[in-house]
């Protein structure tokens, strides 16, 4: 049987690194502590039992681990490691990626699906609210789709709502996307996107801090929000309401010194007060792809890509029907009700319902709760 996927650390040294994982009360940085102290896992295991207990401060759990370890608890990280397409990267391994080693509390392990390679490309991290709006679903994916063209991977937590638009962007524009997990390697979460998780491994790659079997726990996931950063360039928030996660890695991203930017939205909804309040924190504001790229174009350079450019999908508006291009007019960029179309186009409410059902098909409306809005498709 071939060895499991380990990068530049030899199968039997990962043994003692998964050990040391599976501490209890171990977190990133007591483990980053330790590897200052020693220049392995495996020469800390190699301490006797009682000087191993006693020389980290641990809760009584994780010392008692530490004393006797118990070593069939790592036998099933090793096997998932055993699969193709699995990858186990530590601190010490030349494939970790170099933008989030360099954060103050660096995952020690990452349990990579798919291309760990594509950890060390440029990325930008694009996150928002789990329910968005219809227009703010597609500007995440119209968003991602553009700035994968151009160059970047991105990166998000596969959440639903923005996070699943964005991957879904990158996708489309056939480029690469990670998926930062707050389970195990071996969970998806939300169950409902699995095939969006196979998508990912296929095209790029779902990480994890956690070990295989981790479940999902509410303190997981704002735990991960700091490699979501980590790893990107910068960070664009799509929709966020004022107590968003979405604000927590912005302000992580901001801490680790990265670029933040935020979408400005209508003051009429509540989901882009988060980033209205960004924006007023100095966060970059975001109207097209090329603001995105005019900041990250010098930190990117030394990669070597280059922006390819927009491609826009919607036809010239003056080719539509006098009635369509009427009620376009007449229609903002802000929810509006049938009856204020009605009210505002002079046109009958049968005639408003089955043009908006067109114009909906053809992607220049969109709507939330009974009410719509144009779709800027220029950029």
């Amino acid at each position: 049987m071939d060895g499991p996927n380990t990068g530049a650390v030899p199968p039997d040294d990962l043994r003692y690194w998964l050990a040391l994982h599976r501490t209890p009360g171990l977190g990133a940085i007591t483990y980053q502590r330790l590897l200052e102290q020693f220049s392995s896992p495996r020469e800390f295991f190699a301490l006797p039992a009682s000087e191993r207990r006693c020389a980290l401060p641990l809760p009584p759990a994780g010392r008692a681990f530490l004393a006797a370890p118990a070593w069939d608890k790592v036998e099933p990280d090793l096997r998932w490691a055993e699969d193709e397409s699995h990858t186990v990267l530590t601190l010490h391994d030349p494939a970790y990626p170099q933008l989030l080693r360099d954060i103050a509390d660096p995952p020690p392990l990452l349990f990579v699906c798919g291309d760990p390679a594509l950890l060390s490309r440029p990325q930008l991290a694009i996150v928002g609210s789990r329910n968005p709006s219809a227009g703010g679903r597609s500007l995440a994916e119209d968003f991602a789709f553009s700035l994968c063209r151009s160059g970047l991977a991105i990166t998000s937590g596969m959440a639903l709502g923005i996070d699943a638009a964005s991957h879904r962007g990158a996708l489309r524009a056939k480029g690469g996307t990670v998926a930062v997990a707050g389970t195990g390697p071996d969970r998806i979460y939300p169950a409902r996107h699995r095939s969006l998780a196979q998508a990912i491994v296929a095209q790029g790659a779902i990480i994890s801090e956690f070990s295989p079997g981790t479940p999902a726990r509410p303190g997981h996931f704002p735990r991960r929000n700091r490699i979501i950063s980590g790893l990107s360039l910068g960070v664009l928030v799509v929709e966020a309401a004022c107590k968003s996660g979405s604000l927590i890695t912005a302000r992580l991203a901001a801490e680790q010194g990265r670029e933040v930017f935020a979408l400005p939205g209508s003051i009429h909804n509540p989901l882009a007060r988060g980033c209205h309040q960004l924006i007023r924190q100095g966060a970059k504001l975001v109207e097209e792809i090329g603001d995105v790229l005019e900041e990250l174009g010098p930190l990117a350079a030394v990669t070597g890509y280059k922006s390819a450019g927009v491609e826009g999908n919607m036809t010239d508006i003056d080719t539509l029907p006098a009635e369509q291009l009427q009620l376009l007019t007449s229609l903002g960029f802000e929810l509006a009700s049938i009856d204020t179309l009605v009210e505002r186009s002079g046109l009958t409410a049968n005639v408003v319902s089955s043009m908006l059902l067109n114009m909906e098909l053809q992607g220049r409306v969109t709507s939330s709760g009974g009410r719509y809005c144009r779709v800027d498709k220029s950029r």
